[in-house]
């Protein structure tokens, strides 16, 4: 059985993810994308789907912390026996994906196993296992994963496993690194040691421009590397959650793929980076969001893939069983094809943010008038909302509030910026969604906003809730 999700420990390259357990498993492992099938898919299914597990043979205590501004991490292992830290990280930006495994023994000796189940295509295909001199090589179709260590190792019912001692001193290396399995030519990889050392340097340096100081420092410096590891480097794509399928509730059904870039999610994503100074990442964001936004505004959707891809079409996994038996495993996500009227209010008013707080982004009015334009056509009808419901369309309080909000801060944008536009106009159609709201999203009996609009019965009376807007100035 897998871990509690709250136990899984994060570790990435900014182009993938992997989860650890407190037990020293990796149990999900997508190659070499985050949205790339998975190679460890035990988080959602059973060990048999792949894993690498590297841990004491002994019982032990494991005791667990990123290293300081860095996304390494270090598991010490405390047995009877002795102790070890092991150290997981995964080096950026090389020509190869690689995931480094390092065991430090710390005191007396201490014996560890390990146990690596190779599983491509979501835990379904076996690869055929290879010696190439001291690398073991793993190839089904176009992947191929080559194992590298010094420790001996065999194979048993599909899995490679050791057992070995590690004393006082002593540091073992192990790297798992992906490669085309079509290529010809080895690939050879960096040395270990000089790899933790600018993988630590890259996380340090990025973290040290973080511009908050305040109370809850390490907190703010902690999420934003997370964030960060959830960017998709080559195309600033920022995917919602690097997995699929992790149920809403224990033994449900709703279990969804969030490996793809919500427009909604990254927006906010993007405004916290911009408070904190990262404001080469919410340029590199804004040029991915004009790429995938790019062609007819009615086809715009509330998702895209890391590069900006349209066709995210969902389908069932039955060989695995669901996380903890929480089916079924969905690949793909049907939302992509609502309509979810909120995304054009928060993608304006990012953008309002980038170009006002930072600086950027001034000259894309031209895709953001295109969906103005479009949105105007549409803000009528019932949409999909932030829910994501997966039923009858309806009138959304929250997302015609947005509509608004599209509307307002692409006109505060043209004012200020001294851009040619039919503002009239736009002010009108405000004016329309504001009254609207007014009337139907509120109920003066109870003094709050409803959830959706409830057109059949007798509308109230205006009560003027003006706190569900932002300033007009």
């Amino acid at each position: 059985m897998p871990a509690a999700i709250g136990d899984y420990a994060l570790i990435g390259d900014c182009e993938t993810a992997a989860l650890v357990s407190r037990e020293g498993s990796i149990d999900w492992l997508c190659l070499p994308r985050f949205d790339s099938p998975a190679c460890f898919a035990a988080l959602i299914g059973t060990p048999e789907n792949g894993r690498w597990r590297l841990k004491p043979k002994a019982k032990a205590r494991a005791i667990r912390r990123y290293r300081p501004h860095t996304l390494v991490l270090d598991t010490d292992f405390q047995t009877s026996e002795g102790k070890v830290t092991l150290t997981d990280f995964m080096p950026l930006r090389g020509a190869h994906r690689r995931l480094i495994r390092i065991i430090h023994g710390r005191s007396g000796k201490v014996r560890m196993t390990m146990d690596l189940a190779i599983r491509f295509d979501y835990g379904l295909t076996i690869p055929w296992v290879t010696r190439n001199g001291a690398d073991l090589s793993a190839i089904a179709g176009p992947h191929r994963l080559i194992l590298r260590t010094p420790v001996a190792v065999h194979g048993k019912d599909f899995h490679t496993i050791s057992e070995f001692t590690v004393k006082a001193g002593e540091t073992i290396h192990f790297e798992l690194l992906y490669a085309d399995s079509f290529r010809a030519a080895r690939p050879r990889s960096a040395r270990i040691e000089a790899s933790l050392k600018k993988t630590e340097k890259f996380w340090s340096r990025w973290a040290a421009r973080c511009k908050y100081k305040g109370r809850w420092s390490d907190a703010v410096e902690r999420s934003l590397i997370t964030l960060k590891a959830l960017t998709y480097a080559p195309t600033g794509g920022i995917v919602a959650a690097p997995t699929t399928s992790l149920p809403e509730q224990p033994g449900g059904a709703l279990n969804w793929d969030y490996r793809f870039c919500w427009l909604r999610d990254a927006t906010f994503t993007l405004l916290a980076l911009i408070h904190a100074g990262y404001h080469e990442e919410a340029r590199r964001w804004q040029a991915w969001l004009v790429r995938s936004a790019a062609g007819s505004a009615d086809q715009l959707q509330i998702m895209y893939g890391v590069a900006g891809e349209r066709l995210l079409r969902e389908w069932e996994v039955p060989w695995l069983p669901g996380y903890r038996h929480s089916s079924p495993v969905r690949v793909g996500n049907e939302a992509s094809e609502q309509l979810q009227l909120d995304v054009y209010g928060e993608l304006a008013d990012v953008l309002h943010q980038a170009r006002t707080s930072a600086k950027i982004g001034v000259g894309d009015f031209d895709l953001q008038f295109a969906l103005l334009e479009h949105l105007q056509k549409i803000w009528r009808l019932p949409d999909h909302g932030i829910w994501e419901v997966r039923g009858k369309k309806r009138h959304f309080t929250h997302s015609k509030v947005m509509a608004w909000v599209a509307f307002d801060r692409t006109i505060r944008g043209a004012e200020r910026f001294g851009i040619k536009a039919p503002l009239d106009q736009w002010r009108s159609v405000r004016q329309e969604i504001h009254d609207q709201i007014c009337r139907l999203g509120f109920d003066s009996g109870i003094g709050r906003s409803v959830v959706r609009f409830k057109e059949t019965r007798r509308e109230p009376a205006v009560a003027s809730p003006r706190r569900l807007f932002a300033s007009q100035r």
